[in-house]
């Protein structure tokens, strides 16, 4: 058995601790590295539903010859709550305006970005932005945005009233909408009510309670309460539902078959940064959590985002390389510019977070 052999067989449990103590002399190879190989844990990642594909992390499967243990989330709040309750995750997929809620849990770690080979092409505007540096670490790393707006069929709702949050207020349409379970809906009821951009990020106690008779109607309003976009895709495509909230991924899935639209709402559309964080509850060795951050952030994941979900990614070339005809039909060449243009989400304090959360609970229970 040559040296190579032996290492594969250990680290895959089929050597006796009498092979190992032979191997080591006979390949000079170290005990306390053979029992930290054998020992390692797999690499478990905090993720969204849909996330854990190969085609995202293309690199790391090919390089380690499986997928990471995923454990999938419904927002990161839920995410948050379990790593705090024990869970030992390696790497959390957050987005800037929520990983603030692992840095104030003192659950993450720096990101070196020496150790990331594709880190040189990542847009620099999105390298320092706010939520991808905090306190001057990089604390995630920065690869996919885009947008949280309505998906309507054009075929079942006037523009007029698709181009608009209303309609998820609208009693002409209770039933017929659906809407995702978060306490973004707070801060939608504030746009609502003519609150700024800015102040539905930072409502007092009496702008929250204000808020809260139409966080109930939309929730008595909307057939049901999606986690997963699967189920907002299959109501929209059958008819079940005739808008909701979604994300670009939706309207790039259905639009071939189904007559849907992507509204920008007359009182603004969200947009969004997410990426990678290094999380230090983590147990596998820190060198496979940084390839799976890398193989995320390379052009080839990003190539695939653009062309099949209709998210814009970190990485420069993998508008270089993606479809140029789908690259200039969803108008994301310039993500700068894109962020800019929407109501990017932003993080609430933590103690004022709870009021939201609690809010919204509270109305989706009535």
């Amino acid at each position: 058995m040559n040296r190579l052999k032996f290492i594969d067989r250990m680290a895959q449990g089929k050597v006796t601790r009498r092979q190992m103590i032979a191997g080591a002399g006979a390949f000079g190879v170290g005990l306390t590295a053979m029992s930290r190989m054998a020992k390692a844990d797999p690499l478990v990642c905090l993720e969204w539903a849909g996330y854990d594909t190969p085609d995202h992390f293309g690199s790391y499967v090919a390089k380690h010859g499986a997928p990471p243990s995923f454990s999938i989330f419904a927002n990161e709040q839920e995410a948050v709550q379990k790593v705090r309750a024990g869970f030992n995750a390696d790497i959390m997929h957050p987005c800037t305006y929520s990983v603030v809620r692992f840095t104030e849990a003192k659950l993450t770690k720096p990101i070196d970005t020496a150790r990331l080979s594709n880190w040189p092409d990542v847009i620099p505007a999105l390298q320092t932005a706010d939520g991808v540096v905090i306190d001057g670490n990089v604390v995630m790393a920065p690869a996919d945005w885009g947008n949280s707006s309505i998906a309507y069929r054009t075929d079942l709702v006037s523009e007029a009233e698709g181009e608009t949050w209303n309609i998820f207020f609208d009693d002409k349409y209770s039933g017929k909408v659906a809407f995702t379970d978060s306490e973004v809906a707070v801060e939608i009821a504030g746009l609502m009510l003519g609150y700024s951009p800015q102040k539905i990020w930072e409502m007092s106690d009496e702008e929250l309670a204000a808020t809260k008779p139409l966080v109930q109607k939309l929730v008595k309003n909307s057939r049901f309460i999606w986690s997963d976009p699967t189920e907002l895709n299959q109501a929209l495509a059958s008819g079940e539902i005739v808008a909701g909230y979604a994300w670009n991924e939706t309207v790039k899935t259905l639009g071939a078959d189904v007559p849907l639209k992507y509204a920008v709402p007359k009182e603004g559309i969200f947009t969004w940064l997410c990426g990678l964080t290094l999380l230090n509850v983590g147990k596998a060795d820190e060198a496979a959590a940084y390839d799976f951050i890398d193989a995320w952030i390379s052009p080839e994941t990003g190539k695939y985002l653009i062309e099949n979900t209709g998210y814009g990614h970190s990485n420069r070339k993998a508008f270089e390389i993606a479809d140029p005809e789908q690259v200039k039909a969803l108008g994301i060449t310039d993500p700068v510019k894109h962020l800019a243009n929407g109501i990017f989400f932003q993080p609430v304090e933590a103690e004022r977070e709870a009021k939201y959360v609690k809010l919204w609970e509270e109305c989706k229970a009535l």
